[in-house]
């Protein structure tokens, strides 16, 4: 069995790939930016992990989605439709949940096949 650790931390690793799958952890955006600015620079942290890791969003599998306030579902929204590729969007779920810092307002984890 074959596990590869992407930048690898102290307490998590951004992204692990293991048998043609990567699993990538929440990632969030600068706390400044409101719901649509903190949407974008995740989706853009996503980018560079799925390509760190051999996939593209064109290989997305599932999406979890956290929200700080079910209220910027919406907004999200606006900006999740706009960055996936039409007809090709993964299984999604999206929940409220008290997130680390009072500031983030979003959190994304990712399930993808590698390319």
């Amino acid at each position: 069995m074959t596990i590869q650790r992407i930048e690898p931390g102290t307490r998590s690793t951004p992204a692990v790939i293991h048998n043609g799958t990567v699993y990538l952890s929440g990632q969030v955006g600068d706390p400044e930016g409101d719901i649509q600015a903190q949407t974008r620079d995740v989706l853009a942290k996503i980018e560079v992990l799925l390509e760190k890791a051999g996939s593209s969003k064109e290989h997305l599998l599932m999406a979890t989605v956290w929200l700080a306030d079910m209220s910027d579902f919406a907004s999200m929204n606006e900006v999740w439709n706009a960055w996936v590729i039409p007809g090709m969007p993964p299984a999604r779920c999206c929940g409220e949940a008290k997130l680390a810092r009072a500031a983030l307002k979003v959190e994304i984890m990712i399930v993808a096949a590698v390319a």
